[in-house]
Formats: C-alpha cells, sequence, structure tokens
C-alpha cells in the first residue's frame, strides 16, 4: 500500500496543509469561489424550508394550521416562489464552481506540463510514463472532480447535518433526542460495514483482472504454447484463478447477504421505532400529524447527509493523495533550477569543443562508472567520429554535450567556457542532432521539419528538404508537405524519416551537429542518399559523429577510439587502419574485410 493510499494520510497536519497548497490555483478565481459557497450555502439552506413545508401543508388540511389566512392555495404559491429562487441559486452556484474547476484544472494541466517539460533527463529515466501520464490525467481529473462537485457537496452535507439537528432540536426537541440516540450510531455502523463489502468487491474485481490477464497472455503468445505444448499447464494456471475469483465471489455475497438483514433488521428496526414513538406523541397531543411528518422527512435528509459525508470524505481522502503526487512533479526543481549561476548567453559558438578528465556514471546505476578520465579535442569546424563497442560510452558523450546529465568529475569547455555556465536555452539552441531511431511527431511532414524553426517561411522549408534529398520523395505524396506522417513517424520509411530529421536540422542551422549512428539501421540504398544528405549536413560546421559502419567515416578529420570509458586510440581512419594491434583496425578488418 502506497502512502498516498493511507487512510490516516488526512489527519496528518503536514499532509493536510501540502493539500491545501493546491488551492492556489483557485486564488484567480476566489471571488467567483466564493460567491458559489455562499449560493451554495443559500440552496442548502432554501432547501430545508421543503420539509417544514409538507408538514405544515398537512396541518392546514387537517385544520390545524399555526398561522390564520394560512391555506393550501397560499402555501402552493409560497412552495412555486421557493423552487423558482431555488432553482435560480442552484443554476448560478453550479455555473460559479464549473467556471472555477475548469479554469483551475486546466491552469494545474499547463504547470505539470511545463514543468515536466523542464524537469531534468535523470527524473525520466527514474520515472515510467505512464505513471506520468497517470499524473497529468486521472490525478487531476480528481482535483476537478473536487473543485466541481466532491467539496461542494461535503460542504452541503455538512449544512443539511447541522441545519436538520437544528431545526429537529427546536420543532421537536424530545423526539430529536430519541433520533439522536440511535440514528446516527445505525448509520455510522452500516457505512463501517458498506466499507467491508466495497473492500470485498474491489477484490473481487482484482481477482477477475488477474484470470482476464491469463487469460489476454495465452491468447497472444498462443504460438508458443502450442510450441511447448503448454495448454494443459495454461488451463491449470486459468482454473486456479478462476477458483480463486469464486472463493472471494462467495465470499462477498455472504457480506452482502449479511448487510441485507443488517439494513431490513436494525436500520429500519431504529427507523420505525422512532415514527412509532412520534405517532405515541401525536397521539397524546404533544406534537402534531404535520410536525410528525416534518421530523421524519428531516431525519430521511440527516441520514442522507450523514451517509454522503462518509462518501464524500473517502473522495476527499483519494483527492489529497492525488494533490501530493501532483505536488511531487511541481515541487520537482527543473533543469534551470539545479544551475542557479547559468546566466551567460551562448550567442552562435564556433564549435571548439574540450573534454578536460571528464568523469561520469549515471544517477540511475552510480556503482557503473562509463567515463573514467576522458580527454579530447575538436576543433571549429571539424568532422570528428567517436567508435568503440556498444556500452563504451559514446551515446553518454552526446548526453553530457548537450547538459541532459552533467559531468561528475573534469570539465567540458565550448569555446574557452565552462558549458554549466551558459543559460540553458542559448546553449542548446547551437546543437542539432539526427539519432538512429528517429522519432517525428505524428502531424504533418511540413510540422516535423519546422520543428527544427517554427519560424522559418516556406522557401526556407523546401530548401531544407532539398538538401536534405528529401524533396523528391515529399513531392510525390499527393498532399505534399501536408502528408501526415502518423504516430511516431510509422508512415514513413527508414530512410524517409532520416531525410527528415536531416531537413529539420538543416533549418536549424546548428553551429555544432551531433550524428548518433544515423545510417546504422538503413539498407545500402538508402544508406548513400542519407550519407549525401549527410554531407550536405555537415558543411561549415563542427560535426561529432557516433558510427558502427567504418565506412561512413573514412573521410572525418579524427576518429577518437573509446574503450571501457577511456579514449584508447585517435587519429585519422588510414592512421588507425595502420596500427595493427589496435582496436579500430581490428575493427576495419571485420567490416572491410582487409588482410
Amino acid at each position: 500500500m502506497s502512502k498516498t493510499d493511507n487512510p490516516r494520510l488526512v489527519v496528518s497536519r503536514e499532509h493536510l496543509r501540502e493539500a491545501l497548497k493546491i488551492f492556489q490555483f483557485i486564488r484567480p478565481y476566489r471571488t467567483r469561489f466564493i460567491f458559489g459557497l455562499v449560493l451554495l450555502f443559500l440552496s442548502s439552506t432554501v432547501f430545508m424550508v421543503f420539509p417544514y413545508i409538507v408538514g405544515v401543508m398537512l396541518d392546514v388540511a387537517q385544520g390545524n394550521a399555526v398561522m390564520e389566512n394560512l391555506s393550501l392555495p397560499t402555501i402552493g404559491i409560497i412552495l412555486v416562489g421557493v423552487l423558482v429562487f431555488q432553482g435560480v441559486v442552484s443554476y448560478f452556484r453550479v455555473m460559479m464552481f464549473a467556471h472555477v474547476s475548469e479554469r483551475s484544472t486546466a491552469d494545474i494541466r499547463k504547470a505539470l506540463y511545463h514543468k515536466l517539460i523542464t524537469l531534468p533527463m535523470v527524473f525520466f529515466e527514474k520515472s515510467r510514463v505512464g505513471e506520468l501520464v497517470s499524473r497529468l490525467t486521472n490525478d487531476v481529473e480528481k482535483l476537478y472532480n473536487t473543485f466541481y462537485f466532491i467539496l461542494a457537496e461535503f460542504i452541503r452535507q455538512i449544512i443539511l447535518l447541522v441545519g436538520g439537528v437544528i431545526f429537529l432540536a427546536w420543532q421537536t426537541p424530545k423526539l430529536a433526542g430519541v433520533m439522536l440516540l440511535t440514528f446516527p450510531i445505525i448509520v455510522v455502523g452500516a457505512m463501517i460495514f458498506g466499507r467491508y463489502i466495497r473492500k470485498l468487491s474491489k477484490q473481487r474485481q482484482n481477482m477477475l483482472a488477474d484470470s482476464n490477464t491469463i487469460l489476454d497472455e495465452t491468447l497472444q503468445s498462443i504460438q508458443a504454447v502450442k510450441a511447448f505444448t503448454n495448454e494443459a499447464f495454461e488451463m491449470m494456471r486459468y482454473r486456479k484463478a478462476n477458483e480463486e475469483v469464486v472463493q472471494v465471489s462467495l465470499k462477498y455475497a455472504g457480506g452482502r447477504a449479511i448487510f441485507a438483514v443488517f439494513i431490513i433488521t436494525v436500520l429500519f428496526g431504529a427507523l420505525f421505532f422512532v415514527i412509532w414513538q412520534g405517532m405515541v406523541m401525536v397521539q397524546s397531543g404533544e406534537i402534531t400529524a404535520g410536525q410528525l411528518i416534518s421530523f421524519v422527512t428531516f431525519t430521511a435528509v440527516i441520514g442522507g447527509a450523514i451517509a454522503g459525508l462518509g462518501n464524500f470524505y473517502s473522495e476527499l481522502v483519494g483527492a489529497i493523495g492525488a494533490t501530493e503526487r501532483v505536488r511531487e512533479i511541481l515541487n520537482t526543481p527543473g533543469e534551470t533550477d539545479e544551475r542557479p549561476g547559468a546566466d551567460r548567453k551562448a550567442g552562435r559558438f564556433s564549435g571548439d569543443i574540450v573534454f578536460d578528465n571528464i568523469l561520469f556514471e549515471y544517477p540511475t546505476r552510480a556503482d557503473m562508472p562509463v567515463l573514467k578520465g576522458v580527454n579530447l579535442r575538436i576543433e571549429p569546424g571539424s568532422k570528428v567520429a567517436i567508435v568503440g563497442q556498444s556500452g563504451a560510452g559514446k551515446s553518454t558523450i552526446m548526453q553530457l554535450l548537450l547538459q541532459f546529465h552533467q559531468a561528475t568529475g573534469g570539465e567540458i569547455r565550448i569555446d574557452g567556457n565552462n558549458i554549466l555556465g551558459y543559460e540553458l536555452e542559448s546553449y542548446r539552441s547551437n546543437f542539432a542532432i539526427v539519432p538512429q531511431e528517429v522519432i517525428l511527431f505524428g502531424g504533418t511532414i511540413r510540422e516535423n521539419i519546422l520543428y527544427g524553426n517554427p519560424k522559418a517561411n516556406e522557401d526556407e522549408i523546401i530548401e531544407a528538404a532539398r538538401q536534405a534529398n528529401a524533396w523528391d520523395f515529399i513531392r510525390s505524396f499527393p498532399e505534399g508537405l501536408e502528408t501526415v506522417v502518423g504516430e511516431r513517424g510509422i508512415k514513413l520509411s527508414g530512410g524517409q524519416r532520416q531525410r527528415i530529421a536531416i531537413a529539420r536540422a538543416i533549418l536549424r542551422n546548428p553551429s555544432i551537429l551531433l550524428l548518433d549512428e544515423a545510417t546504422s539501421s538503413l539498407d545500402a540504398e538508402s544508406e548513400k542518399v542519407v550519407q549525401d544528405a549527410l554531407q550536405h549536413l555537415m558543411e561549415g560546421r563542427t560535426s561529432i559523429i557516433i558510427a558502427h559502419r567504418l565506412s561512413t567515416i573514412r573521410d572525418v578529420d579524427q576518429i577518437y577510439v573509446l574503450d571501457s570509458g577511456h579514449i584508447v586510440e585517435q587519429g585519422t581512419h588510414d592512421e588507425l587502419s595502420n596500427r595493427h594491434d589496435g582496436i579500430y583496425s581490428s575493427l576495419a578488418k571485420l567490416q572491410f574485410e582487409l588482410v
């Protein structure tokens, strides 16, 4: 059980204080919120008039009017007026709370989204995307229900409960005493028993979900089931899960049966006892029949209010848990919060990059050093390749350059300055990356290319597509640049996606280009087209290439070989190939079949 599921959460002053901070999002709409609360009080108070009017009508009909000249037609007119007033007040109350809840929850969503996209990469490495999406949807929806419905109804039930008790104590104090000694205790008992029944119901649903999971897994992996002849095993597993469902279901049915007996015998017995006591008082003349009807109606209202308070209390507990999860994200330091002194505007870099004894291990794997004292120098405008076995730390170098992570030792300098001193947005505006697995957004080709520079015009988009060798296939589509690429670019081939990514990078016009194995997953024909596009892209800018295919880096100015977190070799392709005992030479022999 998580701490947010613990019922004791609400009695913690610290949790409650933290939960109330979410009301800062209501502050801009506090006038409407306060007005809504006033209308809520009015509508709840006016509602208390109806049970009283019912009793008065009965007394008037029997000739026991409490006021002279009070007739049934007069009461009818009063009742219509009260109903109209109640309707008008209720309408504006609902609209006030709707406005506050819609606006405030929209502000919460925007604040959460802004915070999420400005959090450091390590946050996303430690969090599951599904959980984050849940916080932005389910948790915020709980807060919406709290602002719009639960909070208002909780206050409403309190008003009805207090108002009803006060009215009964004023009108029929003796009978109210009898009711208060019996009825609330029984209602609270019914609530506790009902909670136990709901717990069994939830347990049954969980068991049923587990059995359905087995069914789903078996059908999705039916080939494996048949290939390993595990039909009997799966049948036993499903049968066991169903037997557990049956056991819990019978326990649930037994609880419901006992609960039904409790309602019929105890709850209704207490209600009839109070009514019987009221009849005795009517017979003795202590109260009128109308007062008894008012009393019974008020008692029903009070009972409903007590039950409602229990339900809304549980909802408020859940809302406080949702508040804590939302506040947890909002209170997480963002990238810029972790770099308070980084205010130097980057401008446009020349691309002089120095790695000075860089040490690094990922926060999620602190016991496994990745870089162990890396030293390298990249001249402005040069083309540099980094090669090495998988896990050697090649992609980590790019992540450090983009400041997705910070080195745990050493210093990275660009144009003579420590990169941690640069203002982050202007710093990253100097970079463009073409990754191995290009992820496009689900919109149009135009939107995906424009992602490199949202301010670019039509001619600049087309020119970028031409330089990326993408314009010919874009023109071949009936809708051209307006072609929808589908989720993650699924409607385009791998080579087409790569060229869209290159066009996006060209449009960005970076001073430093990062190519992360940009052609490793392509066939030979697509690789040639993409490689030609990359040559256009690398002209006149510092380029850092991570490559497995050594054929793509023959012409670079410098190659660094990374092994076990160290730079172990450096030189041109020809220089490194001629070192017969070197790592690069061994890789080249495997790929080029050199003797």
